[in-house]
């Protein structure tokens, strides 16, 4: 085409040798805290998801989120209650159990971010599940973020 690529319908053709300018770093960030963000905590890479977006409701849902943290290099996912699905945190529904045996499975350590204390005032067992979990190092349950960042800035260095 004469050295020229064609742009669009009703848009001036662009020659090949026009170049785009290279997008600025701080383009690439996110403007808000309701967005995803890489974080760095400690020694921990933490990929904070946004608020809304897909939900973590079967577990195949999971293959989803924990790519999205090999693509940022993180170590833990913080996932927002917001975004799990509705029988996420009813046990009997054994979705819970499946994707953290995933994110175990693939070493990538998950922090559910939120109040969910009304579940567990309806639930013994998620209770008694919870207190476990949050005994280890792979699965936490974290009323907000600054807990998590607590949490994480007082383990020690790798």
């Amino acid at each position: 085409m004469n050295g020229y690529l064609a742009r669009g319908k009703g848009s001036q053709p662009r020659r090949q040798d026009e170049r785009r300018p290279p997008l600025q770093p701080w383009a690439l960030q996110p403007t808000s805290w309701r967005m995803t963000q890489l974080i760095e905590i400690g020694t921990a890479r933490v990929l904070h998801c946004a608020d809304n977006g897909p939900l973590l409701a079967a577990p195949g849902d999971a293959n989803d989120f924990l790519g999205d943290g090999w693509a940022h290099e993180a170590d833990l996912l913080a996932v927002p209650v917001e975004r799990l699905g509705p029988d996420f945190l009813d046990l009997s529904s054994r979705v819970a159990g499946e994707v953290f045996q995933k994110f175990v499975n693939y070493r990538m350590r998950l922090a559910i971010v939120g109040d969910i204390s009304a579940r567990l005032e309806a639930s013994m067992a998620l209770t008694d599940f919870v207190r476990e979990a949050n005994k280890g190092t792979s699965i936490w349950f974290v009323p907000d973020f600054e807990t998590l960042r607590a949490r994480l800035e007082r383990l020690p260095a790798a």
